[in-house]
């Protein structure tokens, strides 16, 4: 499949332009041991944490999900400023794709609020037209309607030439299922069987993606 040059480029946030890892799995470890569940390995964490809350808690939590719900996102507030730190070349690929004219947002499963926050303490809210969270649109990831919410005002529609970039499953579908390119952007390149539908292309880091953009 191959790929247009992107009008637009839609980001995941955690793990894709920021390292969340180690703050996820505590924030999820923080709820188990509230809960007296057993906690995750890192390894357990990668593997079982993409979609938002709303849509995941209530098969982990039951009837008291809202419960979970609030223990991690008291616990998520305690510690995320902590291990807030850029992937590798990520500022350096928005500066970019900024100066390409390319327009640049974010749809993340984490709560909005904090994703804002967060984009905020780096100084990087500038370069986003819009930053979509959890809870902001109707549905979340994988439901397109935040990839629409995110697009809203800049005159660009769904298609091809709108790049989805992310790390997981979650995001690829989500771009399959809004009509854009589904380009999968982490280290290690796809596990056999891992995607439904394969990504459009795989990048291994931010600095490959700027490289790609600039070649088309």
């Amino acid at each position: 499949m191959g790929l247009p040059r992107p009008r637009a480029v839609i980001f995941d946030w955690d793990n894709t332009l920021v390292d969340s890892w180690d703050c996820i799995r505590e924030s999820y470890n923080m709820t188990f041991r509230h809960f007296g569940m057993a906690e995750w390995s890192m390894e357990e964490t990668q593997a079982r944490v993409a979609a938002s809350m709303r849509d995941s808690f209530p098969a982990m939590f039951g009837e008291r999900w809202p419960e979970a719900r609030d223990v991690f996102t008291a616990s998520f507030a305690a510690i995320h400023l902590d291990h807030l730190h850029p992937l590798p070349g990520a500022k350096d690929m928005l500066d970019s794709l900024r100066a390409a004219d390319i327009t640049l947002a974010v749809v993340s499963n984490k709560r909005g609020s904090f994703l804002r926050k967060e984009a905020g303490i780096m100084g990087w809210e500038g370069y986003f037209t819009r930053l979509v969270g959890a809870d902001d649109a109707t549905f979340d990831k994988p439901d397109p309607a935040p990839v629409h919410m995110a697009l809203e005002g800049t005159g660009i529609a769904v298609g091809p030439e709108v790049w989805f970039v992310g790390d997981s499953p979650i995001d690829i579908q989500c771009a399959v299922n809004s009509g854009c390119s589904p380009v999968l952007m982490r280290p290690h390149p796809p596990y056999e069987g891992e995607f439904p539908v394969s990504p459009a292309r795989f990048l291994p880091g931010c600095g490959p993606l700027a490289d790609l953009v600039r070649e088309l």
